[in-house]
């Protein structure tokens, strides 16, 4: 598609062109709505091209690995090593769900199991849900992206996809890619702009029968009261905390928290945010962890050293700064936590007043909290005392305190020796209260993007 004005593509590192697209806005979007209609009412991509299609688009990236990582790098800011670990989980994400366009099934009804049933036959058959509306955040520009379009396509349901309009290249090259692998061309159409021009009037629209939003929790909950009618799946945000016992292995901890916490400068749903920290631990861990994040890289996301790399754009450094601002005021120690442009040294916070923001909020910055605990049920506390509930880690030797902690952390995920901030492409990822409604992975999210038709033969 093409517009009178365009949107410039920067790099939020140095504010260099990447791209640009069209500023589409709601009679593109109506176009594109219509050729998803058009393609759906085919009925002419059968299970078994779709899964091909799939294959053929993992083997393709697989081959690309490089280019893509940059294209990602350029546009997210991402770190360019960080970038390539993104591009192999796409080539993973794109062929779980060639699987699940393999093995989609229905199932066989027990017709017979009631007396009304003798002599009949019954299945259910999974049926694509309809066109899907999509619309993708900009801090994993690629994979999460193709955890809406792969399933999709495994579905059978076509897709208008609206990326984050500062990061849309990754996503229209993927599409190119699933179209150069044998993907109807008007299967997905990308309509690049704004969330006002081009995501408002894809949410109103009355053909797409599912939404699916990765984003802020604000924007994610207006769908739902925009849309009340349609299938709205939410992945929203996270302040993930991380229990650590007094028997865990310290060295381990402070290596997955560097990592956990700083990586794409803290801009990840599940970036490790809340460091709970057995009393007896406290101080050793706080030393030892502020050492560690002072030895983190920051700086130009194309260099191969860089660990940290810019935040998306100069008004969220402004906000991530305020924010370590309001908690050196409030008498909080803040290590680290110095802005230079878009960039932002990776901070920790030692036990910060629990009503504020770097506590309480989904910081999405290098931001870690450190806080001291005196026993389990108080950690545990502490963890389920967020509006947020996607995943939580906890550090012990003991597996009576991991299995406790496994059914009393009210998170979508609970990870044992493990920081949150891990992903599965294949597990079911989602979370609770403020995190989302939802769960994805290819197969989980193939089961969202259709429904169940019961069909009865009788003699």
């Amino acid at each position: 598609m093409s517009a009178d004005e365009w949107i410039e593509v920067l790099s939020p590192f140095d504010g260099s062109p990447v791209a640009r697209v069209p500023a589409l806005g709601a009679e593109h979007v109506a176009e594109a709505v219509a050729a998803a209609s058009a393609a759906l009412a085919r009925g002419d991509f059968p299970q078994y091209r779709r899964a091909e299609v799939l294959e053929r688009a993992a083997e393709l990236l697989a081959e690309r690995t490089e280019e893509f990582a940059v294209t990602i790098a350029r546009e997210a800011g991402k770190p360019i090593r960080d970038a390539r670990a993104e591009t192999l989980r796409c080539v993973d994400t794109l062929r779980f769900s060639a699987v699940e366009a393999r093995r989609l099934s229905g199932e066989v009804i027990p017709m017979d199991a009631s007396a009304s049933g003798v002599g009949r036959l019954g299945f259910a058959l999974r049926h694509p849900v309809g066109v899907i509306a999509a619309i993708s955040p900009f801090n994993f520009p690629l994979n999460l992206v193709a955890h809406k379009l792969g399933p999709a396509i495994a579905a059978g349901c076509p897709v208008v996809l609206k990326p984050a309009e500062l990061t849309p290249v990754s996503a229209i090259r993927l599409v190119d890619l699933l179209v150069e692998a044998g993907l109807p061309a008007d299967w997905i159409s990308v309509v690049t702009g704004t969330g006002p021009d081009a995501g408002t009037p894809l949410v109103a629209h009355p053909v797409p029968a599912l939404i699916t939003f990765t984003g802020s929790v604000a924007v994610g909950r207006r769908i739902q009261d925009t849309a009340p009618r349609k299938r709205v799946l939410l992945e929203l945000g996270s302040n993930a905390p991380v229990i650590v016992e007094p028997d865990a292995d310290l060295d381990r901890v402070v290596a997955q928290v560097r990592l956990g916490g700083f990586s794409y400068a803290g801009q990840s749903c599940i970036s490790t945010q809340r460091v709970l920290a057995h009393a007896d631990i406290y101080d050793k861990l706080l030393h030892e962890l502020k050492i560690a994040v002072g030895s983190l890289r920051v700086g130009d996301p194309l260099d191969e050293d860089t660990e940290v790399g810019p935040l998306i754009s100069e008004a969220a450094a402004k906000r991530v700064e305020d924010w370590l601002d309001r908690a050196r005021a409030a008498g909080a120690e803040v290590t680290g936590g110095v802005r230079h442009g878009t960039l932002i040294t990776p901070a920790v916070v030692a036990d910060p007043p629990r009503d504020l923001d770097v506590y309480r909020q989904e910081v999405f910055g290098p931001v870690v909290t450190v806080t001291p605990y005196t026993h389990l049920a108080e950690a545990i506390g502490l963890a389920n005392d967020s509006d947020f509930g996607l995943q939580a880690g906890v550090f012990t030797a003991d597996l009576g305190v991991a299995l406790r902690a496994a059914r009393e952390l009210e998170f979508g995920g609970v990870l044992i020796n493990q920081v949150p901030t891990f992903r599965a492409d294949q597990q079911p990822y989602g979370g609770l209260r403020d995190a989302g409604n939802t769960r994805e992975g290819p197969a989980y999210t193939v089961q969202e993007m259709t429904e169940l038709r019961f069909v009865m033969v009788s003699a």
